[in-house]
């Protein structure tokens, strides 16, 4: 069997947002696949039922289920903008529902079906419309732009509700603020949502929740307190459940319960690890109810699982887990492993808990019966398993790792480290689908070394905290540890190392290639090189220099000690990264020219910070080829 290639990044289909049919026996999702020839990427809703072949339903995203199940409501562009669409399930063409100026964010069914809620973006010109392009853009505060949206131009984000028969569609909040996606009250009478208002919220970060009259909107409500940062609200059963922190946005985040007239109560989880809630990049899924139970996702030792409170874990093995969807006393979810990138699952755990405070695996007799409703592995494609390992760095602080090889592979041979953003992200043990040149590389004979330094996420909360305001100070031997002791073992080649990485990744790629002088080749990608600059310019600038890299930000950035870099050095970074805004790769780019090391500057026009993970698929085909072919040039071929 041949070893995977890279244009099998055009063979890779993605199912993400599960959503399970009221009865509990179908689940509808997106797939995610990218079109070689139009260059774009697509996505579409399919169904899927134990013992059927999964079918294609409507290219769009965003499904989601009617409260009888008898109408897929989702998000297919209209005029180039997304707008909800309802179909029927019992036959029938989909009908466009929405006519938002700026397009409509996902829909949210009402209890009893006859209305759906959604936000949406509102311009300043007329019926919400955008401001005209070359209009100047005034700011008076520091959150006037977003990555991936660009400059916002006065457009702000509010709740809306239509009426399913087509009738009047209501907006029912409005403000100079964003509200977060909406979520009903079980009697269908207020919708709650999460926004910050207060005038200082791009300077201290905040997010409360609030409720609002779903019939005609009103002055919203407060339901948490200033102390509690939300980054999310749910009406979960009779139960309102928000994800957050308490106090400064530093550590993990919780799950509390809100009541009328009383702080919030967290919810024990039974875990010293961070609930995760989902977002780009970063695995997981909104709590659900499963019975009387709350069910949500934790990242534990570098993969996301899906748990039952307080601390029963509910799906065995290695597996990323993103989404989670109930009904009918069923759970299902999508699920990354060692062999695909994702598949669709449906399960039905019994209703035995693990005991207060204590943290359990189901496995053997006592798991579920878990049924895969699709296989989207890549047949015919040999893929190389990572092997979970554990360091200890100088100070005695033990990590964790992942080794990807060919075990059959000559050694010692060319290692290269890679390492993740965040910085509070982690690697994986399972497939990887984002960044291909791994597996390629493993085939040519690479060993290819991911590591979970401090600040990585699944270790606990200290673990978590622990290199905040000493970036590049505290975490870097953690990540030369690991390659110390390949080198040992005679698995590693020291002549021939090699440095990689993305955003944060990025960051500490230029840190160890300027204070190390241990890598023949490094190639940041999305980066960082100097925190003082960076705080100005990135869309949330400021507050990562308050809450995350706070400290001397000279001694931090490797621009100040850009004269140690002797590694040739291959620069990637999106052209409307406005997370790392691309003069930070200028400014490396520049600097290592003016010292003649051997750099070369790739720039993606109009990619994001995100270009990697969902950007034009002929971008992310040519950041892994361009890693490889860079490796190859510098540092591939026999020690010499």
């Amino acid at each position: 069997m041949p070893p995977l290639v890279l244009d099998d990044l055009y063979r890779i289909a993605i199912p993400s947002d599960p959503r399970i049919r009221p009865d509990g026996k179908a689940v509808a999702y997106t797939l995610t696949t990218a079109d070689r020839d139009a260059d774009e990427n697509r996505t579409e809703i399919w169904l899927a039922a134990p013992g059927a072949e999964p079918r294609r339903l409507a290219a769009g995203g965003a499904a989601r289920w009617s409260p009888d199940g008898r109408t897929l409501a989702f998000l297919r562009p209209v005029d180039g903008r997304p707008q909800i669409h309802l179909l029927p399930m019992d036959g029938g063409e989909p009908v466009v529902l929405t006519s938002a100026a700026l397009g409509a964010g996902a829909p949210v069914w009402s209890p009893d079906g006859s209305r759906i809620a959604y936000a949406a973006a509102v311009g300043p010109g007329p019926d919400g419309a955008a401001a005209a392009p070359h209009a100047p853009v005034v700011a008076d505060r520091l959150d006037h732009k977003a990555d991936g949206a660009g400059l916002l131009r006065g457009v702000t984000r509010h709740v809306f509700v239509t009426d399913v028969d087509g009738g009047e569609t209501v907006q029912v909040t409005e403000g100079d603020f964003h509200a977060s996606e909406p979520t009903w009250s079980p009697d269908g009478l207020r919708l709650a949502f999460v926004a910050s208002m207060h005038p200082d919220r791009d300077l201290d970060l905040g997010g409360t929740a609030y409720a609002v009259d779903a019939a005609k909107g009103a002055v919203p409500d407060p339901l948490s307190e200033p102390e509690l940062l939300c980054g999310g609200v749910w009406w979960i059963g009779d139960r309102l459940i928000a994800a957050g922190s308490k106090g400064a946005p530093v550590g993990h985040t919780r799950l509390y319960e809100l009541g009328p007239g009383r702080a919030a109560e967290e919810v024990e989880t039974g875990l010293d690890r961070n609930v995760m809630t989902g977002a780009p990049g970063y695995p997981g899924g909104t709590p659900a109810l499963l019975g009387e139970d709350l069910i949500f996702c934790a990242r534990d030792g570098g993969s996301t699982h899906l748990y039952r409170a307080p601390g029963e874990r509910l799906v065995p093995g290695e597996v990323n887990i993103s989404g989670i969807s109930t009904a009918a006393g069923a759970v299902a979810y999508v699920a990354a492993t060692q062999e695909s990138a994702g598949d669709v699952y449906l399960t039905a755990p019994s209703p035995k808990k693990a005991a207060s405070g204590e943290m359990s695996d189901i496995s053997g007799a006592s798991a579920p019966d878990i049924s895969r409703l699709t296989t989207y592995a890549l047949d015919g494609a040999k893929l190389f398993k990572a092997r979970r390992r554990t360091f200890t760095a100088p100070d005695g602080t033990e990590v964790e790792a992942f080794v990807l090889r060919d075990e059959s592979a000559p050694a010692p041979g060319p290692l290269l480290l890679d390492v993740h953003g965040g910085p509070h992200n982690a690697w994986s043990p399972v497939f990887d689908g984002v960044h291909l040149y791994h597996q390629v590389l493993a085939a040519q004979g690479w060993t290819v070394l991911t590591v979970n330094p401090r600040a990585s996420d699944g270790y606990g909360e200290a673990f978590y905290t622990a290199s905040i305001g000493a970036w590049g100070l505290s975490d870097a031997q953690d990540l030369l540890a690991p390659i110390d002791a390949l080198v040992a073992e005679g698995v590693a080649d020291p002549d021939r190392l090699a440095v990689t990485g993305y955003s944060y990744g990025g960051y500490m790629t230029c840190w160890l290639s300027a204070t190390t002088g241990r890598f023949k080749a490094a190639i940041p990608g999305g980066l960082v090189s100097d925190l003082s600059s960076l705080s100005g310019t990135s869309d949330l600038g400021h507050l990562m220099k308050t809450h995350e890299y706070a400290g001397d930000l000279a001694a931090q950035s490797p621009i100040t000690h850009v004269a140690g870099v002797t590694a040739p050095t291959l620069v990637l970074h999106g052209e409307n990264d406005d997370r790392c805004p691309v003069g930070q790769a200028e400014q490396w780019f520049a600097a290592l020219r003016e010292r003649r090391v051997p750099v070369r500057l790739v720039r993606y026009p109009g990619a994001s910070h995100l270009f990697i993970l969902s950007g034009r698929p002929s971008h992310r085909h040519d950041y892994n080829e361009r890693i490889i072919a860079w490796l190859e040039q510098w540092v591939s071929g026999s020690p010499s």
